[in-house]
C-alpha cells in the first residue's frame, strides 16, 4: 500500500467527527504545501510494538541530534489522538515560540514545545492554524 493510500485508511478509520476535521486539516496541510513529501509513520517501532499514535507527516528537514548524528523527518505532523487531534511542528529551536506567538489567537488549544492539541476544528481559529501550519513547512523555525 502506497503512502497516499495509508493515509486515506488512516483518516477512514476515525469516528466521525474526527474524521471529517482530519481530512480538512489534511486538504488544507496539502494547499498549503503542495510540493511537501507526505509520510505515514504507523506508530509502532522496529519489533512492530507499537510506541506512538500513527502520524501523517508533510516536508523534509533534517533532525541534528546532541551525539552528531542526522534524521531525515517530516516538518508537520498530523495526528488522532483519545481526545482529539494533534498537529507537530517539527524542528522548532526555541521551545517557547509556538505558545507565545500562537497561543492567545489559537483558540481552545494546549500548546507544548512543537504539539498542539485541541479537540476539533470548531474550537480553534483555522486561518491562525493556517499561519502555524506554513510557519511549520518553512525552513527556519523560531531562530
Amino acid at each position: 500500500m502506497d503512502i497516499k493510500e495509508q493515509i486515506k485508511e488512516y483518516i477512514a478509520s476515525q469516528p466521525e467527527q474526527k474524521r471529517s476535521d482530519m481530512q480538512e486539516l489534511h486538504d488544507i496541510t496539502l494547499k498549503l504545501l503542495p510540493k511537501c513529501k507526505l509520510w505515514f509513520l504507523d506508530g509502532k517501532n522496529s519489533e512492530n510494538k507499537v510506541v506512538s499514535n500513527p502520524n501523517i507527516g508533510y516536508g523534509l528537514q533534517t533532525l541534528k541530534y546532541a551525539d552528531g548524528k542526522t534524521k531525515e523527518f517530516y516538518q508537520v505532523g498530523l495526528s488522532a489522538n483519545t481526545t482529539g487531534i494533534s498537529v507537530y511542528i517539527m524542528g522548532v529551536d526555541d521551545k517557547t515560540y509556538l505558545s507565545k506567538t500562537y497561543g492567545k489567537k489559537l483558540g481552545k488549544a494546549s500548546i507544548t514545545g512543537y504539539c498542539l492539541k485541541f479537540k476539533s476544528l470548531k474550537d480553534i481559529d483555522i486561518d491562525i492554524l493556517k499561519e502555524v501550519i506554513q510557519f511549520g513547512g518553512s525552513a527556519k523555525k523560531g531562530k
